[in-house]
């Protein structure tokens, strides 16, 4: 066997026992994961959701995608956009945890979505066990839940 995985006289890489084969012509992937500067472009919370990114120089949308359509503009979607936002703003702030600016909207955010479903539980319900505990008596199981509920009354 040479080092390069192939077998004398053969055009098939060999693999160890139960790890099955590769075609002669598989071609190799080529990983590429974008570096991100400091202070990065954004996008708007609701935009953010839409793409699956907060950061413009993040999208890369898959060649096939089917762009979803706009989100319906309210109080469910409006804290999913918020939830999304503090996820990608933690996940830039995992590698640029000195970036003071986007620290202080990751705070910013977190207060906004606070107050976001503080707004939507007290109006609709609870969205988790703990947003029932916040009642006087336990009221998880009471409905409507938020699937229920038709776009307009959300």
């Amino acid at each position: 066997m040479y080092s390069n995985g192939m077998q004398s006289g053969g055009n098939r890489p060999s693999c160890p026992s139960g790890q099955g084969s590769l075609p002669a012509c598989g071609p190799f992937a080529v990983p590429f994961v974008v570096s991100q500067g400091t202070a990065p472009q954004r996008y708007s919370k609701t935009k953010a959701l839409e793409n699956g990114t907060l950061f413009p120089d993040l999208d890369l949308p898959f060649h096939l995608k089917v762009n979803a359509p706009q989100l319906a503009d309210t109080k469910l979607n409006q804290l999913r956009a918020l939830d999304f936002v503090i996820q990608e703003l933690g996940l830039y702030l995992d590698t640029h945890p000195n970036d003071s600016e986007a620290f202080a909207l990751f705070q910013n955010y977190v207060e906004l979505e606070k107050a976001a479903r503080e707004s939507y539980v007290e109006q609709h319900g609870p969205l988790t066990q703990n947003d029932a505990a916040l009642n006087s008596t336990y009221t998880w199981g009471n409905g409507p839940w938020p699937w229920q509920y038709s776009e307009e009354e959300a």
